[in-house]
């Protein structure tokens, strides 16, 4: 597989991959609990992760060329706070600007294009996306595209089956890729309720007393294998496209 870390190259082959116009994909991850039976890091290790993978098989497949940046660990996580430790906090001011340095650093090594995957799906972005595309007068693109996680996991599974965090997508997906991050003793449904995503006071601990929102007790290392192969597909494809 070729390389495609951008922290696993030197200076001189990073050079040489900015002339040859290859795409930067920025993971942000976040440091935040992930109920009782998932380690803090799952966010940050499955933005990573995925993306290292899927940039690999896109090249394999369509020679769509990129370096992937080594994932940010904190991005803002007011809502899990109250569960009283596994968070790191970043103000939503400070996310923002350390993404923007690190385009702008970017942009100075000669790298045009711009792939940010967010590996928590609260990180709100699009407005800084639009003032940075303006900024540069469109000689760069930044693209900041969508999570296909729920149709995937409506192929396999029935779409009203309740999740949202820590939930029996992601808890199947560490079975399969990275057990030793799984208590599976500890997995249970907590009962949880809907919260209200557009709350931007939003408090997980009024909806879940564990920090689970949805239900887990569903997840299994073989579900995270089918879980796991068509993300990457449709990943994939999300990459092609652009």
């Amino acid at each position: 597989m070729m390389e495609v870390r951008y922290g696993h190259l030197t200076y001189l082959e990073i050079k040489e991959k900015a002339e040859q116009e290859y795409t930067i994909i920025i993971p942000t991850g976040c440091t935040e609990q992930q109920g009782p039976h998932t380690t803090v890091d799952f966010d940050t290790w499955f933005a990573e992760t995925l993306m290292v993978e899927a940039a690999q098989e896109a090249y394999r497949l369509s020679n769509f060329k990129a370096l992937v940046l080594p994932a940010l660990p904190f991005g803002p996580t007011p809502e899990h706070k109250n569960y009283g430790s596994g968070y790191i906090n970043l103000p939503q001011s400070i996310f923002e600007g350390v993404i923007k340095s690190i385009i702008k650093s970017m942009i100075e090594q000669g790298f045009k294009k711009f792939v940010i995957w967010r590996g928590c799906g609260g990180h709100n972005l699009d407005h800084l996306i639009t003032e940075l595309n303006e900024t540069y007068n469109r000689t760069i693109q930044i693209f900041n595209p969508g999570h296909p996680f729920y149709s995937v996991w409506c192929k396999f599974e029935d779409p009203e089956f309740p999740g949202g965090h820590a939930d029996s997508f992601t808890t199947s997906i560490g079975l399969y890729k990275r057990p030793d991050s799984i208590k599976p003793e500890l997995i249970s449904n907590p009962m949880s309720s809907e919260p209200d995503w557009g709350d931007p006071l939003l408090d997980f601990t009024k909806y879940s007393k564990t920090g689970v929102i949805g239900d887990p007790t569903k997840a299994s290392k073989e579900l995270g294998k089918k879980l796991w192969d068509e993300t990457l597909i449709q990943v994939v494809e999300i990459l092609k496209e652009l």
